[in-house]
């Protein structure tokens, strides 16, 4: 099985006025195509800083990336905007979604997005909207739906591109105890049916027995892998 994602002696160090924080100290690690990784640890300890260098959504201070074959840290911003759009889907505790949009019209911005012109035909976006078993709420905004189905909408718009690999910030973090199960579920069937590639940050045990393997971090370092 080949290495997904890769990082090599990973830095990233914050400018706060005068003084230079560290939140990751030299982080190597390999994530396998199809793996359902769960990154654990305490607040402030580098895991969402981790999640947005591998997501493009930062730069490292050193050290290298690997997205499916790319060096992340070796590209113009362009090209990490391109590469993120093209590969990576992202799933966060705050939904994020476009409150004046239908279910299917936030998936239909992504594909626009993603294209970088015109979305499908809508054959994707219904298939997704029915593997996540939203069918029902196609035609509902975000105000119209409980919070457990906004975090599904939030989930098949990362999925609705067939993206490499899914990045998830505390996707249950928001959610009741029903909800989270619920959405953990889909993350599992996304992960064994279709090999879907998924790193997802939580304070949850419960949700990190779901993945594969935990990675846990303390003060901007893998401390168990």
């Amino acid at each position: 099985m080949k290495e997904i994602v890769s990082t090599e002696d990973l830095t990233k160090t914050y400018r706060i006025g005068k003084m230079q924080v560290p939140a990751l100290r030299g982080v190597s690690l390999g994530v396998e195509q199809g793996e359902f990784v769960a990154i654990m640890g305490p607040s402030g300890c580098g895991k969402s800083t981790l999640l947005h260098l591998l997501g493009g959504l930062l730069s490292p201070t050193s050290g290298t990336i690997h997205i499916d074959g790319e060096d992340l840290s070796k590209v113009s911003d362009a090209q990490r905007t391109d590469i993120r759009r093209r590969k990576i889907g992202f799933v966060f505790q705050r939904f994020n979604l476009f409150p004046t949009l239908t279910a299917e019209g936030n998936l239909k911005l992504a594909e626009k997005i993603h294209t970088g012109n015109g979305a499908s035909d809508g054959e994707r976006r219904r298939e997704v909207l029915r593997l996540l078993r939203l069918e029902g709420k196609m035609h509902h905004k975000p105000l119209e739906m409980s919070g457990g189905e906004q975090q599904r909408v939030a989930l098949a718009r990362a999925i609705v591109n067939n993206p490499a690999i899914i990045l998830a910030d505390e996707p249950t973090g928001n959610l009741d105890t029903e909800n989270s199960q619920i959405v953990l579920e889909m993350f599992k069937k996304l992960n064994e049916q279709f090999n879907q590639t998924i790193i997802m940050i939580t304070h949850n045990p419960e949700a990190a027995a779901v993945c594969s393997r935990t990675i846990r971090m303390l003060d901007g370092q893998i401390v168990d892998n």
